[in-house]
């Protein structure tokens, strides 16, 4: 991040924004990164005629009740490239020129106060602008340093500061924490990552000012870096916090599911309570499911605080827990509403996991499984076992499995294919030789994902069956037959590894 430079002149825009003007309201779009560099009081028309360039033009206020007076200002800035017209606010309440100030591109300052008082504030603001810029960053090291490793009190210490920026806190893939969430909305926002002590990031400070002027984005800039470091402790308190809550969940889903053989009835209803403490859906029947985030947690920090920021937002509700090799969950059956047949409840929950999944993806990649229904928490170990397996199984990030559907495509798919790669095109090599847009490989995966059976391996392909007829007929003159069995296992094989490499 560059330093702001405390010795440049000051510009309209900061004139405003951080300045010696209080209670300044700025009409006029354009000319507001036109630097200040002398200030002229002008308390007669003739004035006017002789302006120098990057001059703020200071308007008394009997001058400045003429409104045809403030109009010839404005051109004279102009013409003469002044850098802005300040007038009280007082004197041009009723018809303001803004849209003349806006058409020119000179900036029309209505101050709050004596003219005389403003001009004075401004000529020792463009006299000594280091000191203007050091006053604020003060300003701001105190409000933080009162405000103390507490979230709310520092973001709302950050906007007494810089009156014009919006800020808000978010978890490290955009979830929001804290502040206003307009800042999220910006286009062009200033971003700055709240580190933990591995270098990781524990959240971003988002900021986004109004005013998009070279000068004052170093400043702002400036004044964020002074916020990290206690939106660092509180991000590291919150996250100790959250790493004691994960460890305490997995022991406690393991006490809930796999009990021990002398626990009394007592204990066990201690952990049925803790869990019930905790929003755990605990009542039968229940449908369990699996996350495996696909990441390699030594490149990177663990994928934990990530995936449950991202459940939180796009997940279908439940606890979601780092348990044995996979993130787990599980609700309700009823939860979205009765249903008689446990394969509806299935078939619902996959629907709304895949979903979930897929948006996921789009910032984690990762696999699910479901699995269920268990009639409660005594048979939900093993339901969530069965995700786990069938989340294993799904090999392309994004998909979702359900254990009671595992196939041979599945869990031929979960087999090393980069290891496989190779022998697969020897097996395969008349074929891949003859099949130039990888027609009849398909065709011989899917065939052999149904059982051999051409009727339906033609639906799925979207076919006619004579189509499938005329393609296995071509496979089998390349000397592959689907209905052997001493050929179908490594066919079925090198089929799914090639297509899981394309």
């Amino acid at each position: 991040m560059r330093r702001p430079d405390l010795s440049a002149p000051m510009t309209v825009a900061e004139l405003v924004q951080y300045g010696p003007l209080p209670g300044v309201r700025i009409l006029g779009t354009a000319g507001r990164d036109a630097q200040v560099l002398d200030v002229r009081i002008v308390d007669r028309r003739e004035a006017l005629d002789s302006l120098r360039p990057h001059t703020a033009v200071v308007l008394t206020e009997a001058p400045a009740r003429s409104g045809w007076i403030v109009e010839m200002a404005l051109r004279k800035a102009w013409e003469q490239a002044a850098a802005c017209v300040v007038v009280p606010e007082t004197a041009v309440a009723v018809h303001p020129p803004g849209a003349l100030a806006d058409r020119l591109g000179v900036p029309l300052l209505l101050i709050g106060g004596d003219a005389l008082e403003g001009a004075v504030r401004i000529a020792s603001a463009v006299s000594r602008p280091d000191a203007g810029r050091t006053a604020l960053l003060a300003d701001a090291a105190q409000r933080l340093a009162a405000a103390g490793p507490h979230v709310e009190r520092v973001l709302a210490a950050l906007h007494a500061a810089l009156p014009s920026t919006s800020l808000a806190l978010t978890d490290p893939v955009g979830g929001m924490l804290a502040g206003r969430r307009a800042a999220l909305d910006s286009a062009h926002p200033v971003r700055l990552d709240v580190p933990g002590p591995d270098g990781h990031p524990l959240a971003v400070l988002v900021a986004d000012s109004r005013s998009k002027e070279a000068g004052w984005a170093s400043t702002v800039e400036s004044v964020l870096r002074m916020a990290v470091p206690p939106l660092t402790a509180w991000a590291a308190t919150h996250r100790l916090a959250e790493e004691q809550l994960d460890r305490r969940s997995e022991l406690l889903l393991h006490q809930l599911t796999h009990p021990s053989e002398d626990e009394d009835e007592q204990a066990g209803a201690h952990v049925r309570a803790e869990a019930a403490a905790l929003g755990w859906p605990l009542a039968g029947p229940l449908i369990a499911f699996a996350l495996r985030p696909a990441v390699a947690t030594e490149a990177g920090p663990a994928p934990g605080p990530a995936l449950r920021a991202l459940w939180a937002r796009y997940g279908i509700g439940g606890p979601l827990i780092a348990y044995e090799d996979c993130w787990v969950s599980w609700r309700s059956a009823a939860a979205g509403g009765a249903a008689p047949d446990p394969e509806v409840w299935l078939r619902q929950g996959e629907a709304q996991l895949r979903t979930a999944v897929r948006a996921i993806c789009d910032q984690l990649p990762l696999t699910g499984g479901v699995a269920g229904p268990a009639g409660g928490t005594g048979t939900l170990g093993v339901a969530l076992a069965d995700a786990r397996a069938a989340a294993a199984v799904a090999a392309v990030p994004g998909s979702v499995v359900r254990a009671d559907r595992m196939g041979p495509a599945q869990l031929l798919s979960a087999l090393p294919a980069e290891a496989l790669r190779r022998p697969a095109e020897v097996v395969l090599a008349p074929l891949l030789a003859a099949d130039r847009d990888g027609t009849l490989l398909r065709t011989l995966a899917i065939v052999l994902d149904q059982g051999a059976a051409p009727s339906a391996a033609a639906e799925i392909l979207g076919v006619h069956r004579n189509t499938v007829a005329a393609r296995l007929e071509r496979i089998r003159a390349l000397g592959f037959d689907p209905e052997d069995p001493a050929q179908r296992l490594a066919l079925h094989l090198a089929c799914r590894v090639l297509l899981a490499e394309s």
